[in-house]
């Protein structure tokens, strides 16, 4: 430590010295955004923040939420766990996801579906196309494998031990940590198994908007995707913002696009009308 911030009280106006300081990924507190939609107001904005590369987020969101994730610069990749917030032992399940809904590629109009039969989020718009439900992410073995480092510490910090920082701000252990999805990098299936990933860098700016229709913890990670080809440790800032917004309606298209659907959206109307 150097000399003037070995004093205590040095080391106190140093820090407050440094308020007001902005940095490329931090929290807007209290939040502000100039691109919200038309039909939002300023004051619904809940939640503004830039996750660095590497870093993480996660909040709690009330139902009926909107949730815009933008990639800022072309390769940032948001892994994302979903938990009821009421319940936590309720939480987002992949395989439930892929074979409800017969489709395993994420996109406009798709369900994130719990392990109760309930939809978590929805997807209302995607201006990206590449998401993937396969592969999970990264941990420090994989990592300390292809970089040669893997630890929270280190220069190249892993997926699932970010994951397990975001879920304990919520109480949450590392058995809550369960099988994520991807979004910005995507996977294709070939019809030998084969996967191909989908890692760009792409075009700046894709952005997709999910929708809360549960009370959720969102926890979000920015790592590189697990199946990334490339040597080096790769992954730009990721924005997030959220907004109050109404809960899905009786005629919302998403919500009666299919009877699988139909059929969750009945299940979270039954939670919350009990």
């Amino acid at each position: 430590m150097s000399e003037p911030l070995a004093n205590p009280l040095a080391a106190r106006d140093h820090a407050r010295a440094m308020a007001g300081t902005v940095v490329e990924a931090m929290p807007v507190l209290p939040p502000v955004a100039a691109d919200l939609p038309q039909d939002v107001a300023a004051d619904d904005l809940l939640w503004e923040e830039t996750v660095a590369a590497g870093g993480y987020a996660s909040r709690r969101l009330a139902r009926g939420s909107r949730l815009r994730l933008i990639d800022l610069k072309g390769d940032a990749c948001a892994s994302l766990l979903i938990f009821n917030a009421a319940m936590p032992s309720e939480r987002l399940n992949v395989a439930d996801t892929v074979k409800v809904q017969w489709n395993a590629y994420l996109g406009a109009g798709k369900l994130l579906l719990s392990d109760m039969g309930r939809v978590l989020m929805s997807l209302l718009e995607d201006g990206a196309g590449t998401h993937d439900a396969f592969c999970g992410t990264s941990n420090a073995a994989t990592n300390a494998e292809k970089y040669g480092e893997g630890r929270n510490s280190g220069a190249f910090p892993n997926g699932r031990d970010r994951f397990l920082l975001g879920a304990a701000k919520h109480g949450l252990q590392r058995r809550d940590v369960h099988p994520c999805i991807n979004l910005f990098k995507g996977s294709r299936i070939a019809a030998d198994g084969t996967i191909t990933p989908l890692v760009g860098p792409f075009e700046p700016g894709r952005a997709v908007l999910l929708r809360a229709e549960m009370d959720v913890i969102v926890v979000i990670v920015n790592c590189p995707h697990v199946l990334d080809p490339r040597e080096n440790w790769s992954v730009t800032p990721l924005r997030v913002s959220a907004w109050r917004g109404p809960v899905a309606a009786a005629d919302d298209p998403i919500r009666n696009a299919t009877p699988e659907g139909l059929r969750a959206f009945q299940n979270v109307e039954d939670y919350f009308r009990l």
